[in-house]
């Protein structure tokens, strides 16, 4: 919330106010509301309508995309700010943490999903193995970093220069891991007995870093100065309370509307989600005195993964698990989605429409109506987090979706082949930079990133070497080497920036299997 007399507002600071160009006219007069509009005004933002949510929707206007997510993550963010400042306990607390104001909320909520890359999680994945394993980048690529350094570096149709100079308070807002793959804050929070979600480092890597994050090497200036206004509010591995109420309100809308979509389309079946409920139910004693090897050798019968569900929460969240609680979660998402929705298969009628309209809005209210301001919360969630019963049904929900649509083996096969075209689509670009000859042709963009890129990774190798480390943890030095890390991540940054089916016409194009020249005229 601003604050009012002659003292100006530390969270309202923008990155550069000298660089705002003069006739970039701005239509509201809060400076949060300005940062609201101008992520909407952004290319950025309007390309994530040809991103993928989850599977691609291939234009048929059924499943949500980027655009369509975020536009409703927008919307269950601003009502719980809304709802936190109702309260007088809540207001006061969120004061005391540094502010919560709706339109923050908003333009965070609004922006959260810039960077994700073509195809979702999975080109998030493919990029960061790419930029790791290829280029050598230590800090790979992330899709909440990426976000980050489209409104602080890459966005050039703004108000300035460089990104969208938004407010401190917005850009903090945006950090939804704030720390840096290895380098910040010291001491990093990977190392805490009990670190952050998101700040350990993946099993299947060690010593990689965290396996999630929201800033670069390149941008950690920005990520200090945007954290500066809650310095002594919140800690340095902590969300502020903005950024809390984004991450919830992602949580609340991923857990809901992509169910949706799956049922709209058929993939959701009933027999298939309530056998594995309905037998947990019946016989979550059985379930519970299982050994763990035998839990595993008997994954694929019915009850078995909800039962491993519970014991995962019981290793990473025992600030909040209980067993009565997760019993009670599975009963009402079997009686609400399973037998409610489910049971009658989606067949585009009235009534069909008219029962996934319900379900979405009785969920996203008793969520919401779930949601509380924590002033000491775990290390594991946020200054605004839920209730125990909605926590639950929340984990029971996201278990559905990852079960029944996410392991499909047809969508693995889906996902291998876009995970191959983003691959390839590197190659293509990178051998085009390596050609001499034909370097002079490049996408306009694409050269303008590998100029930005050196000079930003120049500037470290003089100014703060020590964050300049490879994949592996040597020291970077010599031009080359800083020229190789700067190619590196203007060619992820270009991918990045397109949409699915850009993605794929470019590489057609690229590779000579079309016959038309590539002419979409608008690529970021």
């Amino acid at each position: 919330m601003l604050r009012m007399g002659a003292e100006p507002d530390p969270r309202a600071a923008r990155r550069d106010p000298a660089a705002e160009r003069g006739g970039f006219a701005d239509l509201a007069t809060s400076p949060f509301r300005v940062d609201r509009d101008r992520v909407a005004a952004s290319p950025f933002f309007a390309r994530l309508g040809g991103v993928t949510q989850v599977v691609s929707a291939g234009g048929s206007g059924l499943l949500h995309n980027r655009l369509t997510h975020s536009l409703k993550v927008a919307q269950v963010a601003r009502v719980i700010a809304e709802r936190i400042l109702a309260a007088e306990e809540s207001r006061e607390l969120a004061e005391k943490l540094g502010g919560c104001d709706p339109d923050v909320a908003e333009a965070a909520a609004l922006g959260h999903d810039l960077g994700h890359p073509p195809f979702g999680h999975l080109g998030e994945q493919v990029l960061d193995r790419i930029a790791r394993h290829r280029y050598g980048l230590a800090d790979g690529f992330e899709g909440n970093a990426q976000t980050f350094r489209i409104v602080t570096t890459t966005e050039v149709g703004g108000p300035t220069p460089e990104g969208l100079n938004l407010t401190a308070a917005v850009r903090a807002a945006l950090l939804k891991y704030p720390w840096a793959r290895l380098h910040y804050p010291d001491p990093h929070p990977a190392h805490m007995s009990v670190p952050p979600r998101g700040a350990a480092e993946p099993a299947e890597a060690p010593g990689t870093g965290s396996a999630k994050f929201s800033a670069y090497s390149t941008e950690l200036d920005d990520v200090a100065q945007a954290r500066e206004p809650f310095a002594g509010r919140v800690e340095a591995w902590q969300q502020t309370v903005e950024a809390s109420v984004m991450d919830l309100a992602d949580d609340i809308a991923y857990a809901i509307h992509d169910l949706q979509d799956f049922h709209r389309i058929g993939v959701l079946q009933h027999a298939a989600v309530a056998t594995e409920l309905r037998q947990w139910l019946d016989d979550r004693a059985e379930f519970a005195a299982l050994p763990g090897g035998a839990l595993r050798e008997e994954h694929r019968n019915p009850g078995r993964s909800l039962e491993t569900l519970r014991r995962r929460m019981h290793v990473k969240d025992a600030w909040v698990v209980d067993d009565e609680a997760f019993a009670q979660a599975v009963a009402r998402v079997h009686a609400e989605l399973v037998e409610d929705l489910l049971a009658i298969p989606f067949d585009g009628s009235i009534e069909a429409e008219q029962a996934l309209a319900t379900f979405s809005a009785r969920w996203t209210a008793r969520l919401v109506e779930g949601v509380v301001v924590h002033p000491a919360p775990s290390t594991r969630t946020g200054h605004v987090t839920l209730r125990q019963a909605q926590w639950h049904e929340v984990q029971v929900l996201k278990f559905v979706h990852r079960r029944f649509v996410l392991q499909r083996a047809d969508l693995a096969l889906h996902q291998r082949g876009q995970a191959s075209l983003l691959t390839s689509l590197v190659d293509a670009l990178d051998a085009w930079l390596a050609d001499r000859d034909e370097a002079r042709r490049l996408p306009r963009r694409l050269f303008d990133l590998v100029e930005l890129a050196r000079a930003e990774y120049t500037a470290l190798a003089r100014n703060t070497p020590e964050v300049l480390v490879g994949a592996t943890g040597e020291r970077i030095e010599g031009a080359d080497a800083v020229r190789g890390l700067a190619r590196g991540r203007a060619v992820v940054d270009f991918v990045a920036s397109l949409t699915d089916r850009q993605a794929a016409s470019m590489l057609d194009a690229i590779t000579g299997r079309t016959s038309q020249p590539w002419s979409e005229s608008f690529v970021l």
